[in-house]
């Protein structure tokens, strides 16, 4: 058998366990089967001295990791902000394995640059950003918090005469930053991998987690030197945005950088019913998002995007005589993104754009928002249980009355439960230092019906934990 043959047989092999999974698989349960320990054992192990054979290898790694898996592409899942993954996306995910590209240059990949290119055009219009704007496809969210905070670095410095990218840091004028206190910790990561950690502000929210405006204006009234913004666009937490408009005029009325933390929230840019939520999106320097969120496409895809691709392009700048550097107007990727090997990412994003369309994506975004909204009006109305945000998007928080008064404990035992009953999937937060229950909405395979059954898990749990203080305790079963 030819190297061809073989692979071929490997990926008829896959095939069919990919169609099994999909027809057969959980779909319904979001329960992980397999334990720690189970896990452990069975992968914990010497690496062989000689190798084994594709089929059989593969054949073990389906048998013993399936059980460990967190069927997060479940409808019911509504943990963390972890959207599913649409066929096309995965299908597409599929041949870009096959056609292997490194898309980090036009010559490694010509369709990659020229997707990449295409998309960007696509992701501005979709966002209502200035046609000027340059994007980078990155590994997530996080890297793209890093890209657009190293464009802002090097402008602001810029600005105040010194070349960061050239001289560094040492003796540079220092940038001030001023980040809501609720920020995201990829944010803040980012601001020390780029050396400013030293230089951060931080800013007071409000009751839901947005930007206070008043402690904004004191903050900025305060500082001096280069400045940088960083905003946020859909809260972890409570989905809250905060007010764009005005700290974009007053940090441009002083000279200074507004980036854009938008992982999820970006997307509402595009669902005419919640595009209001985001005004004022446009007039931010930098913002950075993610696709493996409320795009549905499969892990790992980020988006940077700066309305300055001259200090985009600085900040990633890099160089060398091997290198084959696009000319006559192609576009390398790796000019807008810090990854050299990578994946050509831009592939998924053109297919399942494609797909779906404007409408298509507009119809995911407000439906998400729609059912978000419905799944919060049904918990409210059960008793012991109070939704403390503002729904302004795909995110709920629940809090529940403990009778006993340990709010942790009872929070502990309504997440352990339904996690494993395996009708829907949630995880607990703090918000503003009580035990709370967070619920995102954001998989394309989410209905009615799906919220219904995650209602009736979470009020089931609810009740029981709440029946465990009486002098009988009922199965979960007598609640739902």
């Amino acid at each position: 058998m030819t190297a061809p043959d073989r692979t071929a047989s490997l990926l008829t092999t896959v095939a069919r366990y990919s169609e099994r999974y999909v027809r057969e698989g959980r779909a319904d349960s979001t329960r992980v089967e397999a334990d720690r320990d189970r896990l452990r054992a069975d992968f914990v192990r010497p690496l062989p001295r000689r190798g084994e054979e594709p089929h059989d290898v593969v054949s073990e790694l389906v048998s013993r990791g399936e059980p460990g898996l967190l069927h997060s592409g479940a409808p019911t899942f509504l943990g963390f902000v972890m959207g599913g993954a649409y066929p096309v996306a995965v299908a597409t995910e599929w041949l870009t394995s096959i056609w292997d590209q490194c898309g980090a240059l036009y010559a490694t990949s010509p369709v990659a640059a020229v997707v990449e290119e295409t998309v960007a055009r696509w992701l501005i219009d979709l966002f209502g950003l200035p046609s000027g704007v340059s994007v980078g496809v990155t590994t997530g969210c996080a890297t793209a918090n890093l890209t657009g905070l190293a464009a802002a670095r090097h402008s602001v410095l810029a600005d105040a005469g010194w070349n960061v990218d050239d001289d560094g840091l040492i003796g540079a004028p220092e940038p001030r930053i001023l980040v809501s206190k609720g920020c995201h910790v990829t944010v803040s990561r980012a601001i020390r991998l780029l050396g400013m950690a030293g230089q951060v502000y931080p800013v007071d929210v409000d009751e839901q987690g947005r930007m206070s405006l008043p402690a904004f204006i004191d903050r900025l009234d305060s500082t001096t030197g280069p400045l940088i913004v960083c905003a946020q666009v859909g809260n972890v937490d409570s989905g809250s945005v905060d007010p764009l408009t005005d700290i974009c005029r007053l940090t441009h009325e002083r000279g200074g950088w507004v980036h854009v933390d938008a992982a999820f929230g970006m997307w509402a840019a595009a669902g005419p019913s919640v595009r209001h939520q985001v005004s004022g999106l446009a007039a931010a320097d930098s913002w950075a998002t993610d696709a493996h969120k409320w795009l549905n496409v499969p892990y790992d895809c980020g988006i940077a995007l700066c309305a300055h691709p001259d200090a985009h392009r600085a900040a990633l700048r890099t160089s060398a005589e091997y290198l084959t550097v696009a000319t006559g107007g192609d576009r390398d990727p790796v000019d807008y993104s810090p990854d050299m090997s990578r994946r050509a990412r831009s592939l998924v994003l053109w297919a399942t754009l494609r797909h779906l369309g404007r409408d298509g994506v507009a119809d995911l975004i407000d439906r998400c928002c729609r059912l978000a909204r419905e799944l919060a009006s049904s918990l409210d109305d059960e008793p012991g249980i109070t939704v403390v945000n503002d729904v302004v998007l795909n995110q709920v928080l629940v809090r529940f009355d403990a009778p006993d008064g340990d709010a942790a404990g009872h929070l502990g035992r309504v997440v352990d439960t339904v996690q494993r009953c395996g009708t829907g999937w949630a995880s607990p937060t703090t918000w503003f230092g009580h035990p709370t229950l967070r619920l995102s909405v954001c998989n394309w395979q989410t209905d009615s019906a799906d919220i219904e059954r995650c209602i009736d898990a979470l009020v089931g749990a609810h009740r029981q934990a709440t029946s465990l203080h009486s002098s009988t305790a009922a199965p979960l079963e007598e609640f739902v």
